[in-house]
């Protein structure tokens, strides 16, 4: 397949990016290089442009394609970010999105991936939540990836655009051979913290954001899923596409949960090292479990996760935050 990869240079799309250029697929990356890496842009061409720039997405589908499929990860992801500046998330992950759509329209492209997120289901009303459960987002991030969901059902219906929506829980890990993994600039995600916190205690103090929640520690509990784990999915999910017409959405977890807590112990266990922490308020917009049920993923793509383990996922982690060079 030719795959056309929307943030591709980004933590989760440069591991999807190797993923595929080793099944050998050609892959086009266009990112604006605001929180990914050119230096992750191992496998294929780089486009350097931006999502609000729509001219120039119909430029990059004109210029590069046709696509086969097209695979978008580009978006604003720090919840609390979100609360603070909403108008920076509707405007790149929604009108970004509709722009994306929009293109693909004009160019006669017709299937896309979209990266989304348990965030779209709010607060759990159940222990494991499913595809069933009602989308209820507490915090903008997690509406703007439920609108993104909407519109792609309403460009399904009326244009015949197919889609699929992938809502990762807790990505986390890094890639094994350790080429590449996890940096944001700020770092806002657990396992990354608490390794940074032992690489370079100094200046990444460990801070853990609330222990009051009504867990049996006291700290969220998530389910964490390998990124390579997601990376298979996205090419599952694409050749599903060829198969099937229509907006489908499907969670992807490894369906156990690990509290903060839980992640600090088992890293410790992996590195052999204590590991310092601070407690802090906890976040605005931060729900106390999020536990997936992947079921629908196993059935309908024939995807199960192969990093079960939080300390199998935490080792590949270790192993990059070691030698990162990002």
């Amino acid at each position: 397949m030719k795959v056309l990869v929307f943030g591709g240079a980004g933590y989760i799309g440069s591991h999807v990016c190797k993923y595929l250029a080793k099944h050998g697929h050609e892959i086009t990356v266009f990112d604006n290089l605001s929180t990914g890496h050119a230096e992750a842009v191992c496998w294929g061409n780089l486009v350097q442009q931006d999502i609000l720039n729509p001219e120039a997405i119909v430029d990059c589908f004109r210029q590069h394609g046709p696509f086969d499929l097209v695979m978008h990860f580009c978006a604003k992801s720090l919840v609390g970010e979100s609360v603070t500046s909403p108008e920076i998330y509707y405007r790149n992950n929604v009108v970004g999105t509709l722009n994306i759509l929009d293109a693909m329209l004009a160019t006669a492209h017709q299937r896309i991936i979209f990266s989304s997120t348990a965030a779209v289901y709010g607060n759990p009303q159940q222990s494991l939540i499913d595809e069933r459960h009602p989308r209820l987002p507490i915090n903008p991030y997690g509406q703007s990836k439920k609108m993104v969901e909407v519109m792609l059902l309403d460009y399904a219906n009326a244009h015949g655009l197919d889609s699929v929506s992938l809502r990762y829980f807790n990505a986390c890990g890094a890639d094994p051979e350790a080429d590449i993994g996890e940096s944001h600039q700020p770092e806002t995600h657990l396992i990354p913290n608490v390794l940074k916190s032992l690489v370079n205690p100094t200046n990444n103090v460990l801070k853990i954001f609330g222990d009051q929640y009504p867990t049996a520690d006291g700290t969220c509990i998530r389910d964490y899923i390998h990124v390579n784990d997601l990376a298979q999915a996205h090419l599952l999910a694409g050749e599903f596409l060829f198969n099937h017409s229509g907006a489908f959405a499907f969670n992807l977890g490894n369906g156990s949960g690990f509290s903060v807590m839980d992640v600090v112990k088992a890293a410790s266990q992996v590195t052999g090292r204590e590991i310092d922490y601070q407690i802090e308020a906890p976040r605005a917009g931060d729900p106390p479990i999020l536990v997936a049920n992947a079921h629908q993923a196993q059935q309908q793509l024939g995807w199960k996760a192969q990093y079960t383990s939080l300390e199998a996922i935490i080792e590949t982690a270790w192993r990059w935050h070691q030698n990162e060079n990002f």
